[in-house]
C-alpha cells in the first residue's frame, strides 16, 4: 500500500516524473531529486506509440501533451538518393494513435500534474553514489554531505549510481554508429508523419513538432572513430551536411538550415541483472537503455513508472512489489533493447543484391498487406500496461 508512504525519485526526466506521478496518484509522499537547477529538457522530438500513449492517458496528461503534438498519420521509408518511397507504413488506426512529441512539453506536462499531485521537487541535487541497505538508501550528494531515505527509485539515465551499486560493473560498447539531432524552424507545415531517408551506411529521420512549427531531425552514420557518448555533445552543422552531401535535394535544402546540432555514439549497454533490493529500484535508462532504432526509449520509461507505482499499490509487502515489476518489465523491455539493435541494419543496406531483395520486399509489401509490417511489432506497440 502507498498512503501515506514516503518515496524518493532520483531523476527529473521524463521516467522519473511520470514515476512520481504514478505514485503520487496513488497516494505516496514523493519527493524528486533532480540535479538541474530547473526542470528543463533538451530540443529534441520523440515519437510516442500507443503503448506508452495509454500511460499519458492513464495518468490525465495526454490532452495536455496533444495539444501541441501532432498525431501521426505514417511512417514513410525512402530511397536516399531519389527520395522516392519505398514502403508507408499507415498508423491511422482510431485505437492506436501515435504522437510526435517535443521532450520539452512532455516534460513540462509531467513536472505540472506531479506538482498539482503533491510531488516535491529538490532542484540541484545531484546524487554521486548510493548505498542501498535493509532500513533504507543512503545518497551522497556531490556536496559532500550524505542522507538516508526509505524506498527509493533510480530513474537516473544511463550512468546511474544506482545501477552501479546493485549491479557488477558492465562494459558498453561502441556500435559503430554516431547520431546527430537537431530541430529546425518549418518553412511551411510539414505532413504529421515520419519520414525515414535509407542510405548505404546512413539514414535520417525527420518528423513535425509543436503544430508542426518545428522539424526534428535524427542522422545516424556508420564510422570507424567513436564519439562520447550523452545527448549534449554540440558539432558543427557542416559535419553533418557534409555526411549526407549525397542525399537528395530535399535533406540536402533541410540541413542547409540547421544552426545548433548536437552528436553523440551510440553504445549498447546490458540490460541490468538486477532491478531492484529491497528500499531501491531501477527504472527507465538506469535499467536497460536502448539504442533508438525502434523509438521506444521514453515509451519503455512510461511502462516502467506505470507497473512500478501499480505494483507498489496492489502489493502491501514493498518487496514483493518490487520483485513484481521486475519480473514483469525485465524480459519485455530485454525483448524491445535486442528488436532496436537488430534493426539497427535495416536502414543501413548498401547498393547490391541483398538492398534491392529488400527494397523490392517492401514495395510488394506496400501494394499487397501494408499493415502486414505494423503487424510484425503489434507486441511492442498494442502492448497496454493500464488495462
Amino acid at each position: 500500500m502507498l498512503i501515506g508512504q514516503e518515496i524518493t525519485v532520483i531523476g527529473g526526466g521524463i521516467g522519473g516524473l511520470a514515476a512520481a506521478l504514478a505514485l503520487a496518484r496513488r497516494g505516496a509522499a514523493v519527493t524528486v531529486l533532480e540535479q538541474a537547477p530547473a526542470i528543463t529538457e533538451v530540443g529534441a522530438g520523440i515519437q510516442i506509440s500507443p503503448n506508452g500513449w495509454r500511460v499519458l492517458q492513464a495518468l490525465g496528461v495526454a490532452e495536455a501533451v496533444a495539444a501541441t503534438s501532432p498525431r501521426s498519420q505514417a511512417v514513410r521509408l525512402r530511397d536516399f538518393r531519389r527520395g522516392a518511397e519505398v514502403f508507408a507504413m499507415p498508423l491511422s488506426r482510431p485505437d492506436q494513435p501515435w504522437h510526435l512529441v517535443h521532450r520539452a512539453d512532455l516534460v513540462a506536462a509531467l513536472a505540472g500534474a506531479a506538482a498539482e499531485a503533491g510531488v516535491a521537487l529538490r532542484l540541484g541535487t545531484r546524487v554521486a553514489a548510493v548505498e542501498p541497505g535493509p532500513m533504507g538508501t543512503a545518497l551522497r550528494l556531490a556536496d559532500g554531505t550524505t542522507e538516508t531515505h526509505g524506498l527509493t527509485i533510480a530513474a537516473d539515465g544511463l550512468h546511474s549510481p544506482a545501477r552501479a551499486a546493485l549491479n557488477p560493473k558492465s562494459r558498453a560498447f561502441f556500435t559503430g554508429q554516431v547520431a546527430w539531432r537537431c530541430t529546425i524552424p518549418a518553412d511551411t507545415p510539414l505532413a504529421p508523419e515520419a519520414h525515414v531517408f535509407m542510405g548505404p551506411g546512413r539514414h535520417l529521420v525527420r518528423y513535425p513538432l509543436r503544430d508542426r512549427r518545428l522539424v526534428n531531425v535524427v542522422a545516424v552514420e556508420e564510422r570507424d572513430g567513436w564519439a562520447a557518448e550523452g545527448w549534449h555533445h554540440r558539432d558543427d552543422p557542416r559535419h553533418l551536411a557534409r555526411a549526407f552531401t549525397d542525399f537528395c535535394p530535399e535533406v540536402g535544402d533541410l540541413l542547409a538550415q540547421a544552426t545548433e546540432v548536437y552528436l553523440w555514439g551510440l553504445f549498447r549497454h546490458p540490460v541490468a541483472p538486477v532491478w531492484h533490493d529491497p528500499r531501491l529500484a531501477l527504472l527507465g535508462d538506469a535499467a536497460h537503455p536502448t539504442l533508438p532504432f525502434l523509438a521506444q526509449g521514453a515509451n519503455m520509461a512510461l511502462e516502467d513508472a506505470y507497473v512500478l507505482a501499480r505494483c507498489l499499490a496492489e502489493d502491501p509487502d514493498t518487496r514483493a512489489g518490487l520483485a513484481r515489476y521486475a519480473a514483469l518489465r525485465r524480459p519485455r523491455c530485454a525483448r524491445i533493447v535486442q528488436a532496436a539493435t537488430d534493426n539497427a541494419t535495416n536502414y543501413h543496406l548498401r547498393p547490391g543484391p541483398l538492398r534491392f531483395a529488400a527494397h523490392s520486399a517492401l514495395r510488394l509489401a506496400q501494394r499487397v498487406a501494408p499493415h502486414a509490417v505494423a503487424a510484425k511489432f503489434d507486441w511492442v506497440h498494442r502492448h497496454d500496461v493500464t488495462a
